[in-house]
């Protein structure tokens, strides 16, 4: 594994992920997703981060993916999954769900890694 794409494509790929998150669940869907504003900025940016080195570590260490079309798709079913395994958990403690806000999540999700994972794959054909 080259340790300068797994890094420097984690980072961008963790970037991505905030400003993605930001952008869906605190303007275009915060109805929504209601915040009561006590969130923990810095743990957000390391859950991204950690989702961008995840993706990153998966791409360049056992995949190779370095094409912006194939990123994408790949970070979909990422985020699929990722989505799914995360729903299932959550809603698992709750006396109620609502399958309305939780379909909701998992296509944001979807979308949000596909996008990361296109970035990702991106960075990783640029660096070579």
């Amino acid at each position: 594994m080259n340790v300068k794409f797994f890094l420097v494509s984690g980072i961008v790929g963790g970037i991505v992920q905030f400003l993605l998150g930001w952008l869906f669940y605190g303007i275009l869907f915060k109805n929504s997703f209601p915040s009561d504003g006590n969130e923990n900025m810095l743990f957000i940016f390391l859950g991204c981060m950690t989702f961008g080195f995840f993706v990153s570590y998966i791409f360049t260490k056992w995949a190779g993916i370095s094409n912006a079309a194939t990123g994408l798709k790949a970070g979909a079913v990422i985020g699929l999954f990722m989505s799914l395994y995360s729903n299932f958990f959550m809603n698992s403690m709750t006396s109620e769900i609502n399958y309305q806000t939780m379909g909701l999540d998992i296509v944001i999700t979807i979308v949000m890694a596909a996008l990361v994972g296109a970035v990702i794959a991106l960075v990783n054909g640029k660096i070579k």
